[in-house]
């Protein structure tokens, strides 16, 4: 069938601007974990109870995790009202403001005056603007450029209509009048590089596949996100699973491909249900299946489970995954594009990447090279977490600095000192607080001695171990190694090992220096790109943090006070404020004292569990080495 874009984006701009009151609550997995839920029924029940003529719809995630769950009120041609951290007492507050027309200030976190459709630059306006802030100037939106998240947190996932109000499927109607060529040539000059962590050319990957010779070809979606604190592509999936579709149907057109295929890991299943709606109603409105849009161009798209095997994030893995081996990566060349899924030549990319590509299509590659830097362009979407005032999905320009990620749009890391960041999960390094000018692009972080990964950026404190940190991570790539190299599997396991050693205050400096040399071995021979980028953590601590290996070998000291025999906590008298909150926390009873005067700390009962230390606001909370 012929899609009917005009009717659907009629239907989708009635329900997204209906003419009466419209509440939506973000229901993505991060709203879903926050009590979204129990939200959303307390507004079905409040709504029905009052017998109000009002809609109260879904959306994704609209990036602001550490504020979930946020509702959205808005009135017909006026601002739409954003509150914060919504919970069922507040919504029979919401509610009677919607009656009187007088919306409750408690948990506004601001109001959105105007919509732009990014893929059309059309812009609604809402009249009626106050002195309220607008969302678009909070701190933590206001430095960013939503290109792959443009409809996250406004429409909803399950709303084909919607989808298509915000300009969805335009780009594919105009890149289906085009030849594979120019697609091609407007995607390199676009100078996307693919962001699932490699950062290879998008457009190259595209044209090595349309070359290769063969009739049947095929291109893959890889959402097999695994890096820890990592969940930019569930997002994405969750809050806007049509702008994949489109992008795949366009790189399908392109290479020559007719069959894609979503490899997306068992453990998001509200992305595979979100993802399963979406072709569905694709399937139904004719943008997916046979001559779509009287092209004759056929594509069809399915979904695959994968098992959470860290490893099946790599190409060649997943395509062994998805033709029912075990996942374990082969040697290259060849590569997918030449001989990929089942021997045919394929074109695998990320979320991300697939998400970037309708606006490409639609705006040009030039529009999406003029933000970002030289060789870096356009933006990225980054997982904020960790020790971080707020954390959640931000997208910003490449070239964005760390410390306007860290401090403008993440609020900083509060009363303690901000130490480093981890950028690109297992996979990549440690950043110091002293490169925290650094400009956040593929070649600066790679120079620094970290990766851009898929977007994964941990953000630690002065109380992080670095040692410790490193061994986390060795844990988790040595736990999830496929094993079919050595260097990764057995090297893993022994930089373990050594790292075991160090935290227990058991290792000597050789071993140091066996753990450098092991890291170096490994770096230039395992077979796959996770094996070869497993010992990351390790070199970057070491060249970053190297005092901290030595403390805790010839002092064996942890100065972080994380590595339990080897530190004590103590209180400083000088520092004590005497509001008593580390005496309200330690499980052991092993502080006391009185309001207004030093406390003390009984280190017999203490079990150094660092609920202290970490709710010390004055830092009277001092870490020292063990008594021997």
């Amino acid at each position: 069938m012929m899609p009917d874009l005009s009717s659907l984006c009629r239907k989708g701009l009635e329900a997204l601007y209906p003419d009466k009151v419209k509440i939506t609550v973000g229901r993505a997995t991060c709203g879903r974990a926050s009590g979204a839920e129990e939200v959303y029924q307390a507004l079905l029940a409040e709504v029905k109870e009052r017998g109000l003529d009002c809609t109260v719809a879904t959306t994704g995630c609209l990036g602001f995790c550490q504020e979930e769950p946020l509702v959205c009120v808005q009135f017909p041609g006026k601002p739409r009202y954003v509150y914060s951290r919504v919970r069922p007492e507040l919504v029979k507050e919401i509610i009677v403001g919607v009656i009187n027309q007088n919306m409750p200030r408690k948990r506004l976190l601001g109001k959105v005056f105007e919509d732009e459709v990014l893929i059309t630059g059309e812009k609604v306006k809402m009249d009626d603007r106050s002195g309220d802030r607008s969302l678009a100037e909070n701190p933590f939106y206001l430095p960013q450029v939503k290109v792959a998240t443009r409809n996250c947190g406004y429409i909803d996932p399950g709303s084909i209509a919607e989808y298509v109000a915000r300009g969805g499927y335009l780009a594919l109607q105009k890149a289906l009048a085009q030849t594979p060529e120019e697609i091609i040539q407007e995607v390199l000059e676009s100078g996307l590089r693919g962001r699932g962590g490699g950062g290879f050319p998008t457009g190259k990957k595209w044209d090595f596949a349309r070359k290769s010779p063969g009739g049947v070809k095929y291109v893959i979606c890889n959402a097999d996100e695994g890096d820890p604190g990592a969940y930019m592509d569930r997002s994405i999936l969750e809050g806007d699973p049509h702008t994949v579709l489109e992008g795949m149907t366009i790189g399908g057109y392109a290479i020559g491909a007719h069959t894609g295929i979503i490899y997306c890991r068992a453990e998001y299943p509200l992305a595979v249900a979100t993802l399963r709606e979406a072709i569905k109603q694709a399937e139904e409105n004719g943008f997916l299946g046979d001559d779509i849009f009287g092209s004759g161009f056929s594509f069809r798209i399915e979904i695959v489970e994968g098992r959470g095997a860290f490893v099946c994030g790599e190409e060649t893995a997943l395509i062994a995954s998805i033709e029912g081996k075990m996942g374990e990566p082969s040697p290259r060349p060849p590569f997918p594009a030449e001989r990929g899924l089942w021997g045919k030549p394929t074109n695998i990319n990320n979320v991300e990447t697939w998400a970037n590509i309708p606006p490409i299509i639609m705006k040009g590659g030039k529009w999406f090279a003029g933000m970002g830097t030289e060789n870096s362009k356009g933006t990225k979407v980054f997982a904020l977490v960790g020790d971080i005032k707020n954390n959640g999905l931000v997208e910003v320009p490449m070239g964005t600095t760390l410390r306007q990620i860290i401090y403008d749009i993440g609020g900083g890391t509060g009363v303690f000192d901000f130490k480093a960041v981890q950028t690109g999960g297992p996979s990549g390094g440690c950043i110091p607080a002293s490169l925290i000018d650094l400009p956040v692009d593929y070649e600066e972080l790679t120079k620094a001695g970290a990766i851009m990964g898929s977007g994964g950026m941990v953000v630690m404190n002065e109380h992080a171990c670095m040692v410790d940190v490193a061994r986390f991570f060795i844990t988790f790539t040595q736990d999830e190694s496929c094993g079919k190299c050595l260097p990764c599997r057995e090297g893993t396991r022994q930089m373990l090992e050594l790292l075991n050693k160090i935290c227990a205050g058991k290792a000597e400096m050789p071993d140091l220096e066996l753990l450098e040399n092991l890291a170096l071995a490994i770096k230039d021979a395992a077979l796959c790109g996770l094996g070869q980028t497993a010992p990351s953590p390790v070199l970057s601590t070491l060249k970053y943090f190297r005092e901290e290996y030595e403390a805790h070998i010839r002092e064996k000291f942890c100065p972080s006070g994380v590595c339990r025999e080897l530190f004590e906590l103590t209180i400083a008298e000088e520092a004590c404020r005497g509001c008593g909150r580390c005496a309200e926390v330690c499980p052991q009873q092993a502080i006391t004292g009185q309001r207004k005067q030093p406390y003390r700390l009984d280190q017999d009962r203490c079990i150094r569990c660092r609920a202290c230390l970490n709710t010390c606001r004055h830092k009277a909370i001092k870490v020292v080495p063990p008594r021997r």
